[in-house]
């Protein structure tokens, strides 16, 4: 039966997106959002504007487009800002890049060039291989907060938004722990307050969002808006979150693959990854603090696929090796290579030799645009707190307490398309019709 429909407020005005981060990843999502504005590109790898949504039974030949079903903002309505350490505009920013063609870039030289970032709020000891100078300077993080919500209603104010996101596209934090600052809303504003080492520039732009009223989707690894102190204020707030660390290139093969060993009971004896890229990313990661929050992610996507405890015999001793390593000549075009070895009937062995060659911002930017139309669209129908509806796009997706995140891409995508049904009173597709024949 399908259920009453959710009330979701419309889509009217202007939708800021906001970005810590004014790098290869944002200014690909940017320009590519401009450009197909201006019908110079499709938007290519984007669920909100490509993909279609099934609705009823497979008779029923009802497929609309996702944008289409659920009001979504247009892309005509969107305006963007963000913050970062260097203070080159989005166009010199996106040059510097080097991830799209300079012949494209000059066709949106007047917007991108008329995006210049605000100071960011920057904590070498997070973020070590790399410095700049537009960055803010106050007295403690409290202050640095307060700076950051400044910014943002300026921006609203100054563009006339009705709604804003933000999605986190700045470098990868070194790796942290929750600490006892981050377990309570009090502690964390005390925290801020007294500059405690253990909250980090991510986790102050989450606080500055969630205060603002501002959806915030987390685009890295490290420990962000997933901790108790801001997952309460979220629900306070009536704010959606969602994270982390945009699902891409090699961990998006092994989101594929590793399912489908799976299903067909296929053992795996080892899985060893290894990656070259040459972005700033890649610099970034050079670090080992930094790779150690990325290693978590990458790593924690095949136990909870497999699930060891239940097929011992075919995953239990499953050896996972991930290694990144930086290489300037490759640029944005990361290669990942993986070698599976598994082991199939009566025990004999096999391999499987993966090398995807992929542009890590292209396969990056259509996330960005579908999480802040999504984010957008969870705020207007109500919804707070953890989305884990969007797992789907995350290396490690944020769950409540006590779930484990789920990792099948295929579970996640008709987890997210039946939360778009449930959204308009549509049946929900299990797949569980019976079929009855003479």
């Amino acid at each position: 039966m399908a259920q009453d429909n959710v009330q979701i407020a419309p889509a009217s005005g202007k939708l800021g997106v906001l970005i810590p981060g004014l790098g290869a990843v944002s200014t690909t999502f940017i320009a590519g959002v401009e450009a197909i504005k201006r019908g110079l590109a499709q938007p290519i790898g984007s669920l909100t504007q490509l993909s279609t949504i099934r609705l009823g039974k497979r008779t029923d030949n009802r497929s609309p487009l996702i944008k289409d079903f659920v009001p979504l903002a247009d892309l005509n309505d969107l305006v963007f800002g963000g913050w970062d350490i260097f203070e080159d505009t989005a166009y010199e920013s996106a040059l510097n890049a080097g991830v799209l063609e300079k012949e494209l870039l000059e066709k949106l030289k007047e917007p991108l060039s008329a995006i210049k970032p605000m100071k960011a709020v920057f904590d070498q000891e997070y973020v070590k291989r790399i410095n700049g100078p537009n960055v803010k300077q106050a007295k403690n993080n409290l202050e640095k907060a307060k700076m950051l919500m400044e910014d943002i209603e300026r921006f609203r104010k100054e563009n006339n938004c009705s709604r804003l996101v933000m999605v986190w596209c700045g470098s990868t934090e070194v790796f942290h722990h929750p600490a006892p600052c981050h377990q309570t809303i009090e502690a964390f504003e005390k925290g801020l307050e007294s500059n405690d080492p253990e909250i980090a520039p991510s986790q102050i732009y989450a606080y500055a969002a969630i205060m603002s009223g501002v959806p915030y989707a987390n685009g890295a690894p490290n420990l962000s808006a997933d901790i108790p102190a801001l997952l309460e204020l979220a629900k306070q707030r009536n704010v959606p979150v969602c994270g982390k660390d945009f699902k891409t290139g090699q961990t998006f093969m092994k989101t594929l693959i590793a399912p489908g060993l799976k299903a067909r009971m296929l053992g795996v004896a080892g899985w060893y990854s290894t990656n070259i890229l040459g972005n700033r990313d890649g610099e970034v990661l050079d670090d080992p603090g930094s790779f150690k929050s990325k290693e978590e992610t990458k790593l924690s996507v095949l136990d909870t696929i497999f699930q060891p405890n239940l097929y011992p015999s075919l995953y239990k001793d499953l050896h996972h090796v991930v290694r990144i390593n930086y290489y300037k000549p490759r640029g944005d075009q990361k290669e990942g290579w993986d070698n599976i070895d598994i082991f199939g009937w009566l025990g004999y062995p096999m391999q499987i030799k993966v090398n995807f060659l992929c542009r890590d911002s292209i396969l990056a930017a259509p996330i960005v645009l579908d999480l802040a139309l999504f984010m957008d669209l969870a705020q207007r129908t109500g919804m707070r707190g953890i989305q884990e509806w969007l797992s789907f796009y995350f290396k490690a997706p944020m769950t409540a307490a006590g779930l484990y995140p789920e990792h099948d891409i295929f579970i996640q995508l008709m987890k997210l398309k039946n939360t778009l049904r449930w959204m308009r009173g549509e049946d929900l597709i299990t797949h569980l019709g019976l079929e009855y024949y003479d």
